[in-house]
């Protein structure tokens, strides 16, 4: 039973690790501040999801895993709040998302 905890674990810290790398290369890579933003919040979100989990599954059933519980539940909780409230105060501010080029030339055919 020890080995699949252990495995188990070590897949969800591989994968966490996965997404914190994804969302640190796509916030460097993408070209406007919201896809930056949605690289960043992959990596709030699903990196710190999973790297817990797997830190969950580790310590056991101990008070450690309660505090990363709550940790857990904290990130869940302001994550998206905050991603959500730098979004609104960039749109607020004046900044818009561009469109995509399939996006783009869907209204123009549409307008003709």
């Amino acid at each position: 039973m020890a080995l699949v905890l252990d495995a188990l674990s070590w897949l969800l810290l591989s994968a966490g690790g996965f997404f914190v790398l994804a969302g640190g290369i796509g916030a460097l890579r993408m070209p406007n501040f919201y896809t930056r933003m949605h690289a960043a919040s992959l990596t709030d979100s699903a990196g710190a999801l999973l790297i817990l989990a797997g830190i969950m599954l580790q310590a056991g059933w101990t008070l450690a895993t309660i505090k990363l519980a709550a940790i857990l539940l904290f990130l869940l909780l302001t994550g998206p709040t905050a991603t959500y409230a730098l979004a609104n105060a960039a749109l607020l501010s004046g900044m818009r998302p561009e469109a995509s080029r399939d996006e783009a030339e869907t209204a123009r055919d549409a307008g003709a």
